[in-house]
């Protein structure tokens, strides 16, 4: 059956989404190269984008695709073998060639784990890791990545170019790592997820207080690892993590797009269907390992968040507590200034007051401004409304967020009247 062109692309750019890093992953695993298996499944693309307007939309759009750049590596392998390179150097001669093209399914999920430990790998730098699994895994294009995290796409372009002759210079095998290298690596890649869903919960910079897509991006991708690491209690931490704070997006803005504080918000908008599998993955996590690693710590936070029914039901005690097992595991200023946070609204504000202030000499935290707008919220519960206006002032010059700006320089115009 024929569809309009609108039709057959709209339908492409969903198969593309979900096909698109299985296919990569197994024509990497196939021509040893991410740079050649991006090229070889873009060549896929455009076949489609060329053949299914008129011709239709295959029963099994995956399959074809897969189909397509067999053939295009199959054909990379005899011109190069014909143009310039000996028989022995390429290791293959068309018949091994062409039975190393086929892909068992069974194959599919560990080249997939192959890819993202590939694409995460401690050889390139963070940036560079975050755009390239954006690219492979997540379907994103040069633009979408540019547009998401607000940098100009050339940029974007050239990490990926970067990350991927670094790839090939530095011949990162295509692989998963094992033993104690696992654990290490594996960090690398919940890293690089988590840094996708900070972006889109609470973008650095630009005029959107959040950008959805790419918390969704990041989920879709820990529910792959999820699957593909069955036995990882992080990875499920990590999952359960972003769930049950995804689960709070549509009461973190008003309709105009300011933010709403996590207290103020209504907690009927959260998503009960969301926080059910952010706890889920908790308890898989929790049954995994009797030790919490960071991203389950973090998770267990969350959870005592969504398992109030209202803000004063939330147990601040506990999770002022899991904080403290938390710097344990991660010591971290940030961490810190987190736990004085729980501690205020456990003990009160002049109990917390000190922990703040202790963490201003911390070079970390010089211009980060979550530090002035704690320490602002702590003064205007004490009654100190000048101090905290200077501080909330502060804050809105550090942040690069517009609507977290104008939210700090209301905060101070209040303390300011306040004090008045």
């Amino acid at each position: 059956m024929t569809v309009t062109v609108t039709e057959a692309h709209r339908t492409i750019d969903a198969v593309w989404r979900i096909e698109s890093a299985k296919l990569i992953a197994a024509l990497t695993r196939m021509v040893r190269d991410v740079g050649l298996a991006e090229e070889l499944a873009q060549d896929a693309l455009v076949a489609a984008l060329e053949q299914w307007p008129s011709a239709g939309v295959p029963s099994n759009p995956g399959a074809w695709l897969m189909a397509i750049a067999k053939r295009r590596a199959i054909d990379h392998f005899r011109h190069v073998k014909m143009a310039e390179r000996k028989h022995a150097e390429i290791g293959l001669d068309l018949e091994t060639t062409q039975q190393a093209i086929e892909v068992e399914p069974d194959e599919v999920p560990d080249d997939l784990l192959r890819l993202i430990f590939t694409a995460c790998h401690p050889v390139l730098k963070t940036e560079a890791r975050v755009a390239l699994t954006l690219r492979l895994l997540g379907g994103l294009t040069t633009d979408e990545i540019a547009r998401a995290f607000l940098v100009p796409e050339p940029t974007v372009a050239q990490r990926i170019v970067r990350a991927k002759r670094t790839l090939a210079q530095k011949k990162v095998p295509f692989e998963v790592p094992v033993g104690a290298e696992l654990a290490e690596r594996l960090g690398s890649v919940l890293e690089v997820v988590y840094l996708v869903f900070n972006e889109g919960y609470s973008a650095t910079a630009g005029d959107d207080w959040m950008r959805p897509h790419l918390c969704a991006d990041a989920i879709r991708l820990g529910r792959i690892l999820a699957g593909l690491a069955p036995h990882e209690p992080e990875v499920f931490g990590l999952l359960a993590l972003m769930e049950l704070q995804a689960s709070r997006a549509r009461a973190r803005v008003t309709a105009e797009g300011e933010p709403i504080l996590l207290l103020d918000q209504n907690r009927a908008k959260w998503d009960r269907l969301l926080i059910n599998h952010g706890l889920a993955a908790l308890n898989r996590a929790e049954s995994l390992s009797p030790s919490r690693g960071p991203y389950t710590l973090q998770a267990a936070i969350a959870a005592c968040h969504a398992r109030a029914g209202a803000a004063d039901d939330t147990d601040w005690p506990r999770i002022a507590a899991l904080y403290g097992e938390l710097v344990e595991v991660t010591p971290s200023p940030v961490v810190e200034l987190n736990r004085a946070v729980a501690v205020s609204m456990a003990a009160g504000p002049a109990a917390a007051l000190p922990l703040v202030d202790a963490l201003a000499a911390a070079p970390a935290m010089s211009r980060y401004h979550l530090l002035p707008t704690v320490r602002g919220d702590l003064l205007t519960k004490l009654g100190r409304d000048a101090e905290a206006r200077a501080e909330f002032e502060r804050a809105a010059s550090l942040t690069r967020n517009a609507r977290e700006r104008d939210v700090l320089l209301a905060r101070a115009k209040q303390a300011s009247e306040q004090g008045s």
